[in-house]
């Protein structure tokens, strides 16, 4: 009988409905052809008249007695939705939280978004739209502005004021409209105009104008919807006010008002910029158990704040959501995925995501396409981004000059001059947007530079000066460093008058690079031509390194002067800084001066591995030091350890000199140049053969050859 009488109602309000109503006999005409009870079927064959409608039923259900379609929507949406029986399961478990099953779990957002109210008929909407015009066309000032609006057709009602408002473009505008109507006193202000006066302003990024009118609706009592919230809470994130929109959302729950899907994937976004990991995840899964479908907006914000900290368990979690959820990514979405990859250190992953997004019928962008290739050079992949440079050809999948340049600095990093060079001329080839600018061109000048191919290089730096292309301060580096390891002091000097002349202001990379070949020059003339170049880039760096020459200089005002120095230098221009002077020294025969300094580079932390102890094993890594830093660090060493030998005390197993192997293709040698120093000490290092780039000594080795050495050793 309770069936029955379940079936009834529905059966009643379905025959009582006029056909015109299509909505309602759409909403439960549905159950008809799924449901095929005879209760329904009988009460279909009923020999009773179908009643008419009373004349008073209104055309749509009133706010206050919705109908049963509206009141059983919430129930649709949430108990009755469908779930996936092969869902599988998540990485990352939500927290266990008791539900008392008597009762209905609260939720936390709602699940349709508020919607606006239609405009009825205007028959003045042309003169409106006319004015509305004229607003936007007039100054900003208030004087421009009052003027316009004496020009108002009819005194303005509700409808009309708000159509004109609706049509205003500039922030300042709308403001002062919404303003100048509450001034009028012509109807009360309701929400609706607070809220597209709100997002006018959202625009211009008038977080506070926003607030203070937020705050009058408090004050006045007009109530803030939906709408109202995600206005304040979007623009206070677009203006990185993130504390305001936190501040705002909980005053929204407070409220009792549940967030639509778009203000709760907004808060989302705050908090994950914001660095909160675990409310992200608390918020995202109190919202999916209550019934809300993340869109792929939520998944990109969820994958940029894993990919901020490279977590790549929060990555994985990110890709096993969607797939359990059934949302399909989109171009967005892989692009953040690619770059989080990327950051997490996971080429071999991102290359996977990067198929599977192919194979899904999407087609990469730009972004997506750079992000790929960014990773790939990192990782040194080089046959791997070759071989996606041809499928982007093939494909013609779409470049721009970005892209280029990454794929030509990976080509500089890895040391692949004719493909660079391929590319290039790819480059010269393509649309207008893709012509090399000035970072490709100085892209191609460390190539040249690094292979020490001068001609080419110079080359290219006429070639910038014939086509107008600016040489920033990077390329000039770069060429100079080629120059002066080839020894074109003329060319040197020419480059750098040239560069400056075009806007080039020489930086601690650039200082450093006239220093390091200040250590190279042979012969007084040259050292003079390039000297004069870095007193006009750094006067403070020649008078220290003409301090440092002065043998009568004492070591407390050289320790004075190299403090000054490194203080006023970039942090990565410090420790090469210090490398070059003692090149300087060593090649002055200033050998106790070089000591000195790289004492001085140890007590200003510029060395921080270059010694390290364990139990079993001593260790000098010279990776991060010049050729005569590493020198001078081995004699440096040496001493130390023959006066150790000399106490006696407790010595461990083994001793490991790292000068690492070189794995760029233009690297140095400094493996090479060090054994053959090694070899002038006769110190009992050799090269392992288990290690590349380690020379390796045992403790009889050492004590054996500071026995025989120990006047010179202690002298040392």
């Amino acid at each position: 009988m309770a069936a029955a009488a379940s079936l009834s109602t529905p059966l009643d309000v379905h025959f009582s409905i006029p056909p015109s109503d299509s909505r309602r006999t759409t909403f439960f005409t549905k159950p008809l052809r799924t449901n095929s009870t005879r209760k329904f079927t009988f009460s279909c064959h009923s020999s009773k008249p179908k009643p008419k409608p009373p004349p008073n039923l209104p055309e749509s259900p009133s706010p206050n007695n919705p109908s049963l379609s509206d009141q059983l929507k919430p129930l649709s949406t949430t108990t009755l939705s469908p779930t996936k029986p092969d869902q599988t399961q998540l990485l990352s478990k939500p927290k266990s939280t008791w539900v008392n099953p008597t009762r209905p779990k609260r939720s936390v957002l709602s699940l349709q978004r508020h919607k606006r109210s239609p405009y009825s008929y205007n028959p003045q909407v042309r003169e409106l739209k006319l004015l509305a015009r004229k607003l936007n066309d007039c100054d900003d000032s208030e004087e421009a502005l009052s003027l316009a609006l004496n020009e108002i057709p009819v005194e303005p009602t509700r409808e009309n004021a708000l159509l004109i408002l609706n049509s205003l473009k500039f922030w300042p505008k709308s403001y002062f409209f919404f303003n100048w109507i509450k001034t009028q006193n012509l109807f009360p202000m309701e929400t609706i105009f607070y809220n597209v006066t709100m997002k006018s302003l959202r625009f211009g990024r008038q977080f506070q104008l926003i607030e203070q009118l937020a705050n009058e609706m408090v004050s006045n009592g007009i109530e803030l919807d939906n709408i109202t919230y995600s206005t304040i809470i979007s623009c206070a994130k677009r203006c990185n006010m993130f504390n305001k929109a936190i501040e705002w959302f909980e005053r929204m729950y407070k409220t009792g008002l549940m967030p639509d899907e778009v203000t709760y994937s907004a808060i989302l976004d705050v908090y994950a910029k914001s660095g909160k990991v675990e409310e992200v995840l608390s918020l995202y899964e109190r919202g999916v158990a209550s019934g809300w479908k993340p869109d792929a907006i939520t998944f990109s914000v969820l994958g940029k704040m894993f990919g901020e900290t490279g977590d790549y368990d929060g990555i994985r979690y990110v890709l096993q959501e969607m797939k359990s959820l059934g949302v399909q990514p989109n171009v967005v979405v892989y692009n953040t995925l690619l770059e989080a990859m990327g950051k997490a250190g996971k080429p071999g992953l991102a290359r996977s995501l990067f198929d599977e997004m192919v194979e899904s019928g999407l087609t990469p962008d730009e972004k997506t396409l750079t992000a790929l290739i960014k990773i790939y050079g990192k990782a040194r992949w080089a046959k791997d981004a070759l071989e996606l440079w041809e499928r982007m050809r093939a494909n013609s999948w779409p470049m721009d000059f970005i892209l280029y340049n990454t794929l030509l600095n990976m080509c500089a990093d890895i040391g692949l001059v004719e493909e660079a060079e391929r590319l290039f001329e790819d480059m010269k080839q393509s649309s207008e947007h893709c012509k090399p600018d000035s970072y490709s061109y100085t892209a191609m000048l460390n190539i040249y530079g690094s292979g020490g191919n001068v001609d080419k290089a110079m080359y290219m730096f006429e070639e910038m000066s014939e086509l107008g292309v600016a040489v920033n301060v990077m390329g000039c580096t770069c060429l100079i460093q080629c120059l002066g390891k080839a020894r074109r002091i003329d060319d040197l000097v020419r480059v750098f008058g040239v560069s400056v002349q075009r806007g080039v202001k020489p930086d601690d990379r650039l200082c450093g690079c006239l220093l390091s070949v200040v250590s190279l020059c042979e012969t007084s003339e040259d050292v003079g031509k390039v000297v004069t170049c870095l007193q006009e880039a750094n006067p403070k760096l020649v008078a220290l390194v003409k301090l440092i020459e002065n043998k009568k200089t004492g070591f407390e005002t050289v320790k004075q002067e190299f403090k000054s120095v490194i203080r006023d230098t970039a942090v990565d221009a410090r420790r090469p800084f210090c490398n070059c002077l003692i090149d300087i020294c060593r090649n002055r025969n200033l050998h106790e001066r070089a000591h000195e300094l790289l004492y001085l580079g140890n007590l200003y932390g510029l060395y921080p591995g270059l010694h390290n102890k364990t139990v079993d094993e001593w260790s000098l890594d010279v990776r991060s030091l010049s050729i005569g830093a590493a020198h001078t660090a081995l004699e440096e060493w040496m001493g130390t350890l023959a006066k150790v030998v000399g106490r006696e005390e407790a010595l461990p197993e083994l001793f490991l000199a790292q000068t690492g192997t070189g794995t760029h293709k233009f690297s140095q040698g400094l493996a090479t140049s060090f054994a053959s120093h090694v070899k002038k000490l006769a110190a009992p290092f050799t090269q392992s053969e288990e290690r590349a780039g380690c020379f390796v000594a045992t403790r009889e080795d050492l004590v054996s050859w500071v026995q025989s050495r120990i006047p010179s050793a202690v002298t040392a």
